[in-house]
């Protein structure tokens, strides 16, 4: 299934090596992470060293070289967010889920991160999970938010 996921992102980008950092993002989101297999296809396909592949998918923190979890949960622990708790909103987090931030659970079901920023420091403490931002959190309410997606 990956060769033929990877396959029909690059051609949807006509096999241009310019698109790289595009077709790597698609195929996180298809495939909720990059593979050796994946990267090794993609420097096949694209004709672009892996070297080249690897410091791409290595520097921006939008890609993961490990499997992530169907649900990614990500808190800011930017300034505002920090003063308003999100410490407190990551430890019900991390109690719910067994998780510290920048891990995945065994099952695959949850990955936990932080952020420095998200962009909407007048709802923090703030955390986005599966792109969907809730804010003004409470610990009960990110409890709440996270057995939404279970």
């Amino acid at each position: 299934m990956t060769t033929e996921v990877v396959d029909r992102i690059i051609d949807k980008y006509h096999g241009k090596a310019s698109a790289l950092v595009q077709i790597l993002l698609e195929v996180q989101k298809e495939c909720r992470w990059l593979s050796a297999e994946v990267l090794s296809r993609l420097a096949e396909k694209l004709e672009i060293p892996m070297a080249r592949i690897k410091h791409i998918a290595t520097f921006y923190k939008a890609f993961s070289l490990v499997p992530k979890g169907r649900h990614e949960v990500h808190v800011c622990v930017g300034t505002a967010c920090h003063v308003r708790g999100a410490h407190r909103v990551l430890d019900v987090l991390g109690e719910l889920t067994g998780l510290a931030p920048g891990e995945t659970d065994q099952d695959l079901n949850y990955s936990l991160d932080t952020v420095n920023c998200l962009g909407c420091c007048a709802l923090g403490p703030v955390m986005v999970v599966d792109g969907d931002t809730h804010g003004k959190l409470s610990q009960a309410d990110a409890a709440r938010v996270l057995k939404r997606y279970e």
